[in-house]
């Protein structure tokens, strides 16, 4: 009897598994519609409280606006930074010399000037700083509502009332966006790449 127990136990177990997938595979595709068209989003995919979204759009690569110089960046966001400068492997032969632009609240931005692109590519970040601003206009300290609308056009709201994190990645991979929420406000920003810079 306690084998046929744990079978059907084991069976119901797997069916409402499958069942949960599936409704997350149909909720990701209806988002997916209203997707907003800048962001040229290909594929969505729900995890328990995580939604993926990943997209074709240069905004991925580049969230806090295409900069030819450090400088250039400071200067304009009118942010006062604390600046680091050091070196980081490169393909392990060569060393690049990266900066790291700190704030008081350990916000940071791993940053450095790439001569193929000739922009300061970003390697890494965490943004914990409300007065921090993305190219799109998200800051920590948004409604999670406001952030969604952002990436789509509308949507219903119990697609994303159980969404504690929301991850923007680039369409090769190399570049993702973690949005995490406590309750319904933005809590921080993280920017994690996947160059070959470590």
């Amino acid at each position: 009897m306690k084998k046929i127990l744990t079978i059907a136990a084991m069976v119901l177990c797997s069916t409402m598994a499958f069942s949960q997938q599936v409704a997350s595979r149909a909720k990701a595709m209806r988002m997916m519609n209203f997707g907003r068209e800048e962001y040229m989003i290909k594929d969505i995919k729900v995890y328990t409280d995580t939604m993926t979204v990943y997209s074709l759009s240069n905004y991925v690569i580049y969230p806090f606006g295409e900069w030819e110089s450090m400088e250039q960046y400071i200067t304009d966001n009118q942010l006062h930074w604390y600046r680091e400068s050091g070196y980081r492997s490169y393909f392990d032969s060569m060393e690049v010399s990266v900066n790291r632009m700190k704030r008081l609240d350990d916000s940071y931005l791993d940053m450095f000037y790439s001569i193929w692109t000739r922009k300061v590519e970003l390697l890494g970040g965490r943004i914990n700083d409300p007065e921090i601003v993305l190219a799109n206009g998200i800051h920590v300290g948004m409604s999670k509502d406001d952030v969604f609308r952002v990436f789509f056009k509308k949507y219903p709201k119990s697609y994303t009332s159980d969404v504690a994190v929301l991850k923007v990645i680039s369409g090769a991979g190399e570049v993702a966006e973690i949005y995490t929420f406590k309750g319904t406000r933005l809590r921080h920003v993280k920017i994690e790449t996947a160059y070959n810079y470590y």
